[in-house]
Formats: C-alpha cells, sequence, structure tokens
C-alpha cells in the first residue's frame, strides 16, 4: 500500500482502486497534535463511526466499503473506503452555543454570519441548528470560520446548498437518536466528497467523540461548561496546564489519558448499546 495522506488523526493509504482509512491513537486539540496517545481510541472512533454509517445509511450515503477487509496490523482501527474527491470544506453543525461558536458570538453577536438573539449563554440550545462551515487546514495549521456565502463562491451554489442541508439533515437524526439515549450532540463536524460518478458522500469519521462534542442530557444546565463525553476533558487539560496551543504541545498526564479513554468508551457504550 501507498500512504497517500497522513493527518491529525488518520492516515490515508491508497489499495488499488480503493483506500484504507486507518485511525490511529493520535489525539489533536487546537489543531496540534498532542505527542501522548489516548490508548485504544483508534479502535473505538472506528467502531462508532461504523455503527453510526449504518444508522444514517438512508440519510445519506457514505464511503464505507469494509471493515473487514482491511489489512490485519490495521484491523479493529481500519476501514477500506470508496476514493472520494474529498472537499476543501470542513461542515460544521450546531444544536447548541459553545466553543468558538460562543466566542463568536459573544464578539458580534453571530455564528458564522448567522445573527442569533441577544442573551444567549454557554450551553443554551439554539433557536434550530446551524450550517457554521470552516476551513479544512493542514496539520498544525488552525480551522478558520466562513460563511456559506464563502462556500458558495468556493464550491457553487448547488454544491454549497446540498452540504449545508445534508450536514443539517444528519445532524437532526443523530441528534435524535442520541437523545433517545440520553446523551445531547450539541455540535458535530462532517466532511463530504465526491465519487467517479459525480455523486456527494460521506466520508472520514461520523459523530464521534473526536468530531462532536457529547453531553449528558440529565446534566445539561445552560449557562457555563458541561461535562461530556468527548476530547473536551483534554482539551480542558491544555487550557489550564498554560500551554500557548502551539507546537511543541505537552505531555499528557497518565491520569488525563486514562480519564479520556474513559470518557470515549462510555460514549460508545451509550449510544450503541454495546460494551466495549
Amino acid at each position: 500500500m501507498k500512504l497517500l495522506h497522513s493527518g491529525k488523526v488518520r492516515d490515508v493509504y491508497e489499495d488499488g482502486d480503493d483506500v484504507i482509512l486507518v485511525a490511529s491513537d493520535r489525539v489533536s486539540v487546537f489543531d496540534v497534535v498532542l505527542p501522548t496517545p489516548i490508548p485504544d481510541k483508534g479502535a473505538l472512533l472506528t467502531a462508532l463511526s461504523l455503527w453510526w454509517f449504518e444508522q444514517l445509511s438512508d440519510v445519506v450515503e457514505n464511503h464505507v466499503l469494509s471493515a473487514v477487509d482491511v489489512p490485519t496490523k490495521f484491523s479493529g482501527r481500519a476501514v477500506r473506503c470508496r476514493r472520494l474527491d474529498m472537499l476543501p470544506v470542513e461542515c460544521v453543525a450546531r444544536g447548541y452555543l459553545t466553543g468558538s461558536g460562543l466566542e463568536e458570538y459573544r464578539r458580534n453577536g453571530m455564528v458564522s454570519g448567522i445573527a442569533l438573539p441577544d442573551g444567549l449563554r454557554d450551553g443554551d440550545r439554539l433557536p434550530e441548528p446551524l450550517f457554521t462551515p470552516t476551513t479544512k487546514a493542514p496539520v498544525g495549521e488552525h480551522d478558520e470560520a466562513i460563511t456559506y456565502t464563502q462556500v458558495v463562491e468556493q464550491l457553487g451554489e448547488k454544491t454549497a446548498a446540498r452540504l449545508r442541508e445534508t450536514t443539517l439533515r444528519v445532524y437532526r437524526r443523530g441528534a435524535e437518536l442520541a437523545a433517545e439515549r440520553g446523551i445531547i450532540i450539541a455540535d458535530t463536524k462532517l466532511e463530504f466528497g465526491v465519487d467517479a460518478g459525480g455523486n456527494l458522500v460521506l466520508g472520514d469519521e461520523l459523530l464521534t467523540s473526536d468530531s462532536s462534542r457529547f453531553w449528558p442530557g440529565d446534566r445539561w444546565r445552560p449557562g457555563g461548561a458541561q461535562p461530556s463525553f468527548d476530547k473536551q476533558f483534554v482539551r480542558d487539560w491544555a487550557i489550564s496546564s498554560g500551554w500557548d496551543k502551539t507546537e511543541p504541545a505537552p505531555t499528557v498526564p497518565p491520569e488525563i489519558v486514562a480519564a479520556t479513554r474513559d470518557r470515549y468508551v462510555e460514549a460508545y457504550e451509550l449510544l450503541t448499546g454495546r460494551r466495549w
């Protein structure tokens, strides 16, 4: 196999007409890869993505060909996929106000050019889910928020409209299924590509603890930071460490590694109903 691309978390290999997408145990925060891996993270992300791809197969076409026809050394954390021409936009759906969306709202009352009501707090549910795209930055650089108009300028009205509509449909269905299992999906990030036939296809990962914010529904209290089942825990540690969010990143202490892994496992088990 030929290595085509090594991202923050995943490596992409060419294998004939297909690609092998391999999830590593690397963890990135603020677009910087931390030097300390999270054990089982790659396998957990892969298993959860596959579960979601199956649940949402009637909502959007996805890139998965096989989870078993992969090299033995990558077994459990790799997926054989269709080759796609990936679009240069991160498709973010937000159902709740937090993170970078909250920071932008506090500056100008908007998120990605969309005006919001006054007086919203950290963790508030938005009047309706929003499509808030970002750039897709290379490793070591930061994704930047862009507006829907900028997506239109880059990809054209038809593709931009399909991206917005599909992203929000995936988010709404995923949030509904997660709510039945006691989890709020505050926001999520999706990636799409175009196949050889010109079809829009969902790629990368889907509704995982890396790409989404998962909050326990019974502990949701707007007005501040929420408890979570995702990598927000390690983000919070990174902020508290005094790190300036640039290379080199600090080593993650063992207790933070263990607690982060526990959250990934809990999210997987709650959502899928399966034991890890």
